[in-house]
Formats: C-alpha cells, structure tokens, sequence
C-alpha cells in the first residue's frame, strides 16, 4: 500500500513537470521549429539519465557496467526504447507544432483528453465499460468542442495537432504499462529519448537546418524541458506506472491540463473566454468521474 502511494505522489510530481513544461515548450516556439527543439530536450534527457543507467547496472553486476543495454535478457528493454522512443516522437513533435497555434492551457486540456482514449483503446482487449464511462466521454467531446471550435465551428489549426497528440499519449500510457514490468525504468526513458532525439536529429537537418546562434538565445526553455520535462518527468512516469494501472495513472496525469492552464496564466498572462471555460471545466469533470470507482459505489448500495 505505502508503495502505490508513493506512485501516485511520483506520477503527480511528473504531472506538475509536465504543466508546466507546456510554457517553456511555448516560449521555445518563438526560437526553434519543432524537429530541433524536440532534438535538443530528448537529447539532454538521455544524457542527464546515463549516469543513473550506468550506476544501477553497476549496482547489479559490477562486472558488466559497459553491457548497458544489450543482454540477452534486456531483448525487451531495447525493442521498449525503440518503440516507445517513436511514439514519443510522434507525440512530442505534434504538441510542439500544435503549440506554436494555441495557448499552453488550450492544449494542457486537449492532450488530457488521454484520460477517455485509454480505455477506448483497452476495449480491443475485450473489456467492457460501464455507461457512465461512454457519458463521460460524450461530455468530454462536448467540452473539447466549446473549447476548439472556433465561430465557423471548424477545428483551430493548432488545436487539431494537440488531439492527434492526445491520441499518441494514451497509446504511450499503455506500453509504459506493459514494458515497466519487465524492464528497468530508468534505462526504458533513456533509451526512449535517445532514439527520439536521433529521429528528431535526422529530420530537423533535413527539414529545418538549426541555426546555433538562435538557439542558444532560447537555450533555457530546452534545459528546462530537457532536464525536467524529459529527464525527470518521463522516468517518474515509468517508475510511478509500475503499481499503477493505466486508468488510474492516465487519471493522474490528466492533472497536468490544470498545471498547464495556471502557469500559462501566471506566466504568460493567457485566458479563456466564457466558452472556453465551459469547455475546460466539462472535460475535467468528465475525466474525474470517469475514474471513481464503481465498485465503492456497489458496496455503499449493499450495506
């Protein structure tokens, strides 16, 4: 029990990075194209994490601190990294494309929509799910409607990339579910990051030819990400989801929609309009009440 509280309070550590990671991934639009800016942040973040992979396979065979990754028994830690380096590829390059046309709050509460994909996503499992869950997701499109559709009721530009983005979340969700069990987490986000960072390297010289004397005036929105937002966050995600189910974790995470809306108006001076609101406040409830057990409710009937 003390272990999945501890979980819960790492998720939510990860989920507050996160929000606030939104604002610096904002400011570096004024600086970066997408490509580069993802190239640098999950670049530091695999190298901020080496010395940790490093010491924990020393810790566990001295003998073998160069055999890093590659074990016959590791199989799963490099195909985990890879695949979930390119989902996280997809996912971050869609955020910070979809950023540069909408305020960090807008898409903090779009890419939450992860917290309804999730178990639309589990229903190829075979699982079944409650018509509470269904209201809930009805609602939540509802709220992501007041919330993107502008007057021509035509999805902003860059509010379009943030849902797709939404959609690789929940889908990264679920592999850090499956992967965190059989492998090391910390070496699982490293390796991750380092094959997002190559793709992200390889595309940004083709398509964008990074400037180093423009990016390094923005160089603390990418220490910022690289080290909190790639480093720290996504480890604390993979240590965190060990003991906690996707749902419930997704649930967590989801927080990370109100981070990203009080630092976005704290710091950047956004706001909502009255529909936005609206919007906001019918997806968040639409995301916590899918998530209350209905089993307590059963036993509360019972007695």
């Amino acid at each position: 029990m003390k272990s999945k509280i501890t979980d819960i309070i790492v998720l939510a550590i990860a989920t507050l990075i996160w929000g606030t990671s939104l604002v610096a991934q904002s400011i570096g639009t004024n600086y970066y194209g997408p490509f580069t800016f993802n190239a640098a942040r999950f670049l530091i973040g695999a190298i901020v994490l080496i010395p940790f992979t490093l010491l924990i396979n020393y810790h566990k065979n001295k003998k073998e601190t160069r055999n890093l990754f590659y074990k016959a028994s590791n199989k799963k830690l490099v195909q985990g990294g890879i695949i979930c380096g390119v989902i996280i590829f997809f996912t971050a390059t869609l955020q910070q494309i979809g950023i540069a046309y909408t305020t960090a709050g807008k898409a903090g509460f779009i890419t939450a929509l992860y917290i309804v994909i999730v178990p639309l996503l589990r229903i190829r499992s075979g699982k079944k799910f409650p018509l509470r869950i269904w209201l809930c997701i009805f609602f939540a499109i509802i709220g992501m409607s007041l919330l993107c559709l502008n007057e021509k009721f035509v999805f902003e530009f860059g509010d379009t990339f943030i849902l797709c983005c939404a959609l690789f979340t929940g889908i990264h969700i679920l592999l850090i579910d499956y992967y965190s069990s059989y492998v090391d987490c910390v070496k699982l986000s490293c390796l991750q990051f380092l094959v997002c960072g190559v793709v992200s390297t390889v595309i940004a010289l083709i398509v964008e030819r990074p400037n180093l004397q423009v990016m390094s005036e923005g160089g603390a929105s990418i220490l910022y990400t690289g080290i909190f937002s790639c480093g720290v966050a996504y480890t604390l995600q993979a240590i965190g989801q060990k003991s906690v189910p996707p749902i419930a974790a997704s649930l967590i995470l989801s927080l990370e929609s109100v981070f990203s809306a009080l630092t976005g108006w704290f710091i950047l001076g956004e706001t909502l309009s009255f529909k936005e609101t609206v919007g906001c406040l019918l997806m968040l409830g639409a995301i916590i009440i899918s998530q209350i057990p209905m089993s307590k409710r059963k036993k509360i009937k019972k007695s």
